[in-house]
């Protein structure tokens, strides 16, 4: 382009910013906005948008907020589609106290905050654990008469169960279909999860009924739901018909859907049968090997759980410090403090090695 003499205007530079940020390059992708400056070519809007919106996709959260601060010093004045996207990075960041410093400035500026926005703080609030705040969130909504979307019910009635309000969940859920919002496959499968937590697996099946006849495609996460709540219902052989049909399916993975089947076993006290099963998985990961250390350690079976643990870490395969901690505890308390001791030399030696 420039060597026909044509010269870029600021939305072939946007463009081209773009692509770097989006390939990894942020470093390029400054080079870029710095030429914008030096050539004398005003920036918009979306130049600067673009600039927040690649820092924050690439890490550099901080350099988003400071250069969000300096132009707001040189007089910009950010719209809320700049507010949304700082406030989304830093919620993924997991700069929860940031975001809602700048959701307040958002507030005070003018600008209205849509849906989008409290959306993003509120599912931040819940993935930080502070239920509180995210449902002080949800309430601010409704009083201000946001119209909520099913991903902000779905985001909400996850979070009550989580909290145990099933009460509240289960209000909300019915309050969802009252507004006529269709439901899609997360709707779906936060309602199947929401029939489980109750204990309710009988209509969680007729509901998984339901969802084949109406035409959608169940996903692998629908079927770990349903394993989920059959291992804590109990029901340990139905579970394993369930996974047997899943595995029969053409899912990628069903690595999650084995991980809660091999949990409920340790949980019925079917330890011998979980070994089996994880002897038989072609794929395992971390938290397969950490739920079995965890629970052959509560059946004081720590010889089993320190051979696997071992096994693992030769496997160059990280194990939750916290079951790492059991069996050591495990095997001190029943008297074998040269074996512990022996554990943790090697425990160390694998973590040299890994970093």
């Amino acid at each position: 382009m420039l060597q026909k003499g044509i010269h870029p205007d600021v939305l072939s530079y946007n463009s081209l910013m773009h692509c770097f940020f989006k390939s990894g390059q942020p470093d390029e992708a400054y080079r870029v906005f710095r030429d914008i400056i030096l050539n004398n070519i005003y920036p918009s809007t979306d130049t600067f948008n673009t600039m927040i919106n690649g820092l924050c996709k690439n890490g550099y959260i901080e350099n988003a907020l400071m250069l969000f601060r300096n132009l707001q010093r040189r007089g910009f004045t950010p719209g809320i589609v700049t507010y949304n996207i700082l406030i989304d990075g830093l919620c993924k960041c997991g700069k929860l106290r940031a975001a809602r410093t700048i959701l307040k400035e958002l507030g005070e500026s003018g600008h209205i905050p849509n849906t989008i926005t409290y959306t993003t703080v509120m599912k931040c609030c819940f993935r930080s654990r502070q239920f509180e705040q995210g449902l002080e969130i949800f309430s601010e909504m409704k009083e201000k008469g946001y119209t909520h979307d099913a991903f902000s019910y779905c985001t909400i009635i996850g979070a009550l169960i989580k909290m145990d309000r099933i009460k509240e969940a289960n209000e909300c859920m019915e309050q969802m279909i009252r507004n006529g919002i269709e439901p899609d496959m997360v709707s779906y499968n936060t309602l199947i999860n929401l029939y489980c937590k109750e204990g309710r697996m009988e209509a969680a099946y007729n509901l998984l009924d339901e969802i084949e006849k109406g035409g959608f495609d169940c996903d692998k996460y629908t079927h770990t739901i349903l394993i989920d709540g059959l291992c804590k219902t109990g029901n340990i052989e139905a579970a394993e018909r369930h996974l047997n049909r899943m595995s029969m399916t053409s899912f990628d993975s069903n690595l999650v859907a084995f991980n809660c089947f091999l949990d409920g076993l340790c949980k019925a006290g079917r330890i011998d049968y979980a070994m089996k099963v994880f002897k038989s998985m072609e794929v395992k990961d971390s938290f397969t090997y950490s739920s079995l250390v965890h629970n052959l350690c509560k059946a004081r079976r720590f010889h089993s759980a320190s051979k696997l643990l071992l096994s693992c870490l030769r496997g160059g395969m990280k194990v939750l410090r916290s079951a790492q901690r059991a069996v050591l505890r495990g095997l001190r308390s029943s008297g074998f403090t040269g074996e512990a001791r022996r554990l943790q030399s090697k425990i160390r030696l694998a973590r040299i090695l890994r970093y």
